[in-house]
């Protein structure tokens, strides 16, 4: 029982390429969500056309950013990078909603 003895699953027992390939898994899995989020978009796009409302909505931008910093302290991760990352999800989402409005010129 010296203390060298690892415990079963320590991170000793994985190989840096085991450990990548699960990043890799994370990584496509956050692709599809993304993906997901970039439709759902496409969907509130035709939602606020039909209601002449704005691409732009600055409370619902402010919540979700809320949200999202809330959410991180949680998790403990860092909330300000985090929340830096919503926002380029947030401008995705309203250039996607431009283009599916007519208002932009994305694909």
């Amino acid at each position: 029982m010296g203390m060298f003895m690892r415990n079963p699953g320590d991170v000793h027992d994985m190989s840096l390429d085991t450990v990548r390939a699960e990043i890799s898994r994370v990584d496509t899995e956050i692709i599809r969500l993304i993906a997901q989020r970039q439709k759902l978009a496409e969907k509130i796009a035709r939602i606020k056309v039909s209601k002449g409302m704005a691409i732009h909505d600055q409370e619902r931008t402010q919540q979700v950013l809320e949200s999202v910093f809330e959410q991180a302290v949680e998790s403990r991760i860092d909330p300000v990078a985090v929340q830096n990352i919503f926002k380029m999800l947030i401008a995705m989402s309203e250039d996607r909603q431009r283009g599916c409005s007519g208002e932009g010129n994305l694909p």
